[in-house]
Order: C-alpha cells, then sequence, then structure tokens
C-alpha cells in the first residue's frame, strides 16, 4: 500500500511540474520545472525496481541534460516568453488528438484487468544488459543523437554571438 501511495505522490509531482513547465514564461524557470519531472521520473523508477535507471535519469538527464540546456538557455540570452492566443489549426488537430489518445490509453488500461504482475526485480534490466543494448544493438541511433546534441550546441553558440562581429568576419590582432 505504502509504495502505491508513494507511486501516485510522485507521479502527481511529475504531472505538476510538467504543467508547470508548460505554463511559464521564462524558460530559466521552465528548465528548473522539468529537471523537477526528471527527479521525479527518477523517484518513480526507484519504486519500480529499476535502481540503474533511476541513476542514469539522475546523472545523465536531470544533471548533464538539464545544464546544457540552461547554458542554452543563457548563451540565447532568452527573456520572457511573449504569449499569443495560439493557432486555431493546433486547436482543432490538438483537442481532439489528446482526447483519442487518453482514450486509447485508458482503453488499453481497462481492457485486460488480468495482466500479469511482476516482482519488482524480475524483470532482466542490469547494467550489463542495458550496455550491450546500448552499444550494440542500438549503437547507431546512440551516436545519431550524441551529433544532433553536438549540432544543437554549435546552433546556440552561433545564434548567440553578436550579429556584428559575425558580419565583420573574425578579429585581427590590432583589434
Amino acid at each position: 500500500m505504502l509504495h502505491l501511495i508513494l507511486f501516485l505522490f510522485f507521479g502527481l509531482i511529475c504531472v505538476a511540474g510538467a504543467i508547470n513547465l508548460l505554463a511559464q514564461s521564462h524558460p530559466i524557470n521552465s528548465a528548473l520545472s522539468l529537471i523537477v519531472v526528471m527527479a521525479s521520473l527518477a523517484a518513480l523508477y526507484l519504486l519500480l525496481g529499476a535502481e540503474f535507471v533511476a541513476a542514469v535519469q539522475v546523472i545523465v538527464y536531470a544533471g548533464a541534460i538539464m545544464v546544457l540546456f540552461v547554458i542554452t538557455i543563457m548563451l540565447l540570452n532568452a527573456g520572457a516568453e511573449e504569449r499569443t492566443r495560439g493557432s486555431r489549426i493546433a486547436t482543432l488537430i490538438g483537442v481532439p488528438g489528446v482526447v483519442a489518445g487518453g482514450t486509447l490509453v485508458a482503453w488499453t488500461l481497462l481492457r485486460r484487468p488480468d495482466r500479469p504482475a511482476f516482482a519488482i526485480g524480475a524483470l532482466k534490466g542490469g547494467p550489463s544488459d542495458i550496455a550491450r543494448l546500448l552499444f550494440h544493438d542500438y549503437l547507431l541511433p546512440f551516436e545519431v543523437t550524441s551529433v544532433l546534441i553536438l549540432i544543437a550546441i554549435m546552433g546556440a553558440v552561433v545564434l548567440a554571438s553578436r550579429p556584428e562581429a559575425v558580419a565583420r568576419g573574425p578579429r585581427k590582432d590590432g583589434e
């Protein structure tokens, strides 16, 4: 019973952090809300018995990736977001999409109430299994992701550089 209460508690924190992420107008506050979401996901992984995945969630995502996001936000010197009414097409497509997705999730959860339950730690997922999947079976997507992150960092640096410095070209020793 305690596991269920903790699971619901951290699930609610995760959902509240995600809603706060979308509601914030300043990008730094959104990044901090995303850190709350990542930490609550790590707590959920711990409750499910996936200690390694929880540690990776905290170290890689809440640590390294979020530091990268915050540095990028600071490089871009992003201020508060300007609020608009939004797109009519996004509303016309988004609302039915959310309803359809929610209905699909509810139908999937409710159609098989006798689904098998696994004991905590019964499924494979140790560090060696994850390493084999990451560095053998899914090596190409892993490397493509790292290259995309590198390109995003370089794009942020170019966007953050001053336009007059880019137009003039490289600096000479006398300047």
